[in-house]
């Protein structure tokens, strides 16, 4: 049956999008039957990328705003979604918490994977100012959905994602007490490492502002060419971790 991705975390501006445009770009190599769908109110960054077809899936009236039936017609097309299709959902940051909330009082789920579906939910932890939010969101993520497989997405672009125990040592996501409790829920940890900002980072910051996959920008004369030597670099390792993953 077929495979559905979402995208979901509580924190805006940490790469959720784009770890959506990575999932989508990453099944189109693969030769895929993609359906993409964009359900963010505020920034449509995933349904800019003309690669991917995506459809604006509207899930209120307003930004911060959830009506069940605008979800439950997001449902209807996943549940009808052909048998070996791959389906992409990137949701919004402002509708992060209600959407949980429906789909634990819908059973919307349960109703997809005992269709035959397989389900996957995508989540992104980030370093810097930001790590404390999006471990919450990783938080009730878990608590809210508690039998459907995680891929946790290691953001590092922000900083490196470390913390401090109780003794004052620092620690990685992977030593902390939050991986360990919840290592069985987690499908894979995909790592985007921590890049130089002023090549790789500008390049990767330069494609995503055009709406570009890796492929596309890598073949477009608008950057130079060490900068589509960087992006070809760039896609072969994150490509290399999603291989890893087992996506």
């Amino acid at each position: 049956m077929a495979l559905i991705n979402m995208a979901l975390q509580g924190k805006g501006g940490v790469g959720k999008s784009f770890v959506s445009s990575l999932l989508a770009q990453y099944y189109l190599e693969k030769k895929a039957k993609l359906a993409c769908y964009d359900t963010d109110p505020v920034n449509r960054t995933f349904a800019g990328y003309k690669a991917f077809e995506a459809e604006i899936v509207r899930l209120g009236e307003r930004a911060d705003e959830l009506n069940p039936r605008y979800f439950d017609a997001l449902v209807e097309k996943i549940m009808t979604a052909e048998e070996d299709a791959t389906v992409v959902i990137d949701n919004g940051a402002s509708t992060f918490l209600p959407l949980l909330g429906y789909m634990v009082e819908s059973q919307a789920l349960e109703m997809i994977t005992g269709a035959g579906h397989e389900v996957r939910l995508h989540t992104v932890l980030t370093g810097g100012q930001a790590l404390n939010d999006t471990l919450q969101g990783f938080s009730q993520l878990l608590k809210y959905v508690p039998d459907v497989p995680v891929v946790v997405w290691l953001n590092e672009y922000f900083g490196r994602i470390e913390s401090r125990n109780g003794d004052g040592e620092i620690q990685s996501f992977e030593q902390s007490g939050l991986y360990k409790r919840s290592k069985s829920r987690i499908h894979a940890l995909v790592r985007l490492p921590e890049v130089r900002k002023e090549t790789f980072g500008h390049d990767i910051e330069q494609m995503m502002r055009a709406r570009l996959t890796f492929e596309e920008a890598t073949q477009h004369l608008d950057f130079p060419l060490m900068a589509r030597q960087r992006l070809k670099m760039s896609w072969k390792a994150i490509h290399g971790a999603m291989d890893q993953a087992v996506l």
